[in-house]
This record gives C-alpha cells, sequence and structure tokens, in this order.
C-alpha cells in the first residue's frame, strides 16, 4: 500500500504525458481555402480556435495556386473549402467538422 501511495503521483504524471503524446501524434491536418470577406470562413475559423485545432489558411483571393488547388479538390469556387486529413468538406458544416475533429459542436 505504501509502494503504490508513494508512486501514484509518478503513474498519474507519466499517464498525463501519454495521453498528450497520443493526442499529437493523432493530430489531424486541418486545412481551410478562404477569401478576406467570408463570413462563413471567419466562423469556421473561430471554430477551430475555440477547439485548439491547429490549421492552414490559404487566402485563394491572393494565391492562384491554391485557389487553382481548391477547384481540383472540390470542383467549384464556393468557400470556405476545409480539409481534414483526406475529407473535404464544402462550405461550413460545424457539426461534420465536430465529428472529424473529434470535439463537441
Amino acid at each position: 500500500m505504501v509502494y503504490y501511495t508513494y508512486y501514484q503521483p509518478y503513474i498519474t504524471r507519466i499517464s498525463v504525458v501519454q495521453a498528450l503524446v497520443s493526442k499529437i501524434c493523432h493530430m489531424k491536418h486541418v486545412a481551410i481555402y478562404t477569401t478576406p470577406t467570408c463570413g462563413y470562413c471567419k466562423m469556421a475559423k473561430e471554430f477551430f480556435a475555440a477547439n485548439n485545432v491547429p490549421f492552414e489558411e490559404y487566402d485563394v483571393a491572393a494565391n492562384l495556386e491554391k485557389r487553382q488547388e481548391m477547384v481540383e479538390k472540390s470542383g467549384q469556387m464556393g468557400v470556405p473549402v476545409i480539409t481534414v486529413d483526406d475529407n473535404l468538406i464544402i462550405g461550413f458544416n460545424k457539426p461534420r467538422l465536430a465529428e472529424l475533429l473529434e470535439v463537441s459542436a
């Protein structure tokens, strides 16, 4: 009993570190194609920030290469276009993003 009690904080710290490493290793790659005036793009970025989801943002109004990439992926010009790993989401679909990112909606 003394042995367990003495080492319990150490075991708890290891468990926390293991949980954090596991979460980092399983992080999903998120990218969002946006324009500066897009309200739904802003909502999506706020959703990511509120849920501590790191993401890459591509301004397709200024970056022609990323605009072409977005059109090739989505088949259309509307924004936002969001990718979560290999999943493509057109528009701000909060329930679908929450499901893919495993966060609350």
